[in-house]
Protein backbone atom coordinates (compact mmCIF):
# COMPACT_ATOMS: atom_id res chain seq x y z
CA UNK A 1 0.00 0.00 0.00
CA UNK A 2 1.16 3.32 -0.85
CA UNK A 3 1.95 5.71 1.74
CA UNK A 4 -0.01 8.67 0.47
CA UNK A 5 -2.67 9.21 -1.90
CA UNK A 6 -2.22 11.12 -4.95
CA UNK A 7 -4.71 14.19 -4.02
CA UNK A 8 -3.32 18.35 -4.97
CA UNK A 9 -1.97 19.77 -2.48
CA UNK A 10 -4.74 23.06 -3.22
CA UNK A 11 -7.40 20.36 -1.69
CA UNK A 12 -5.67 20.46 1.93
CA UNK A 13 -3.73 24.04 1.12
CA UNK A 14 -4.00 25.20 5.04
CA UNK A 15 -1.36 21.57 5.76
CA UNK A 16 1.93 20.99 5.30
CA UNK A 17 1.42 17.51 3.15
CA UNK A 18 5.30 16.48 3.56
CA UNK A 19 4.05 16.09 7.02
CA UNK A 20 0.44 15.19 6.76
CA UNK A 21 -0.50 12.01 8.09
CA UNK A 22 -2.71 10.64 5.30
CA UNK A 23 -3.61 7.48 7.36
CA UNK A 24 -4.75 9.33 10.61
CA UNK A 25 -6.54 12.06 9.05
CA UNK A 26 -8.40 10.62 6.63
CA UNK A 27 -11.26 12.19 7.35
CA UNK A 28 -10.36 15.52 6.60
CA UNK A 29 -9.15 14.33 3.22
CA UNK A 30 -12.46 12.24 2.33
CA UNK A 31 -14.70 15.27 3.19
CA UNK A 32 -12.50 17.80 1.44
CA UNK A 33 -12.48 15.32 -2.03
CA UNK A 34 -16.56 14.90 -1.17
CA UNK A 35 -16.35 18.32 -1.19
CA UNK A 36 -14.12 20.21 -3.36
CA UNK A 37 -12.65 17.29 -5.66
CA UNK A 38 -12.85 15.78 -9.61
CA UNK A 39 -13.29 12.66 -10.47
CA UNK A 40 -9.88 11.55 -10.06
CA UNK A 41 -9.54 12.80 -6.99
CA UNK A 42 -12.67 10.57 -6.10
CA UNK A 43 -10.91 7.62 -7.90
CA UNK A 44 -7.60 8.12 -5.71
CA UNK A 45 -9.46 8.29 -2.15
CA UNK A 46 -11.77 5.08 -3.17
CA UNK A 47 -8.36 3.07 -3.72
CA UNK A 48 -6.51 4.45 -1.31
CA UNK A 49 -9.08 3.90 1.76
CA UNK A 50 -12.05 2.41 0.34
CA UNK A 51 -15.73 2.34 -0.09
CA UNK A 52 -15.99 1.43 4.08
CA UNK A 53 -13.63 4.14 4.95
CA UNK A 54 -15.14 6.32 3.06
CA UNK A 55 -18.80 5.43 4.44
CA UNK A 56 -18.11 5.94 7.89
CA UNK A 57 -16.49 9.19 7.44
CA UNK A 58 -20.32 10.10 5.51
CA UNK A 59 -21.98 9.24 8.41
CA UNK A 60 -19.91 10.74 11.20
CA UNK A 61 -19.13 13.67 9.74
CA UNK A 62 -21.15 16.83 11.08
CA UNK A 63 -18.81 19.19 7.88
CA UNK A 64 -20.39 17.43 5.30
CA UNK A 65 -24.47 18.44 4.55
CA UNK A 66 -26.90 15.67 3.73
CA UNK A 67 -27.15 16.59 0.09
CA UNK A 68 -22.90 15.16 0.01
CA UNK A 69 -24.06 12.84 2.07
CA UNK A 70 -26.54 11.80 -0.14
CA UNK A 71 -24.56 12.21 -3.61
CA UNK A 72 -21.28 9.97 -1.70
CA UNK A 73 -24.03 6.67 -0.88
CA UNK A 74 -25.16 7.26 -4.59
CA UNK A 75 -21.86 7.70 -6.53
CA UNK A 76 -20.06 4.75 -4.63
CA UNK A 77 -22.89 2.58 -5.76
CA UNK A 78 -22.83 4.14 -9.27
CA UNK A 79 -20.86 2.63 -12.69
CA UNK A 80 -19.66 6.04 -12.54
CA UNK A 81 -16.72 5.94 -10.46
CA UNK A 82 -15.12 3.11 -12.38
CA UNK A 83 -16.26 4.51 -15.90
CA UNK A 84 -13.33 5.40 -18.44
Amino acid sequence: MQKKPNIPSHLLWEYDVEKFNWHRSYKIVIERVIERGWLNDWREIYRFYGSGKILETVECSKQLDERDKRFTRMFLKSHLLHAA
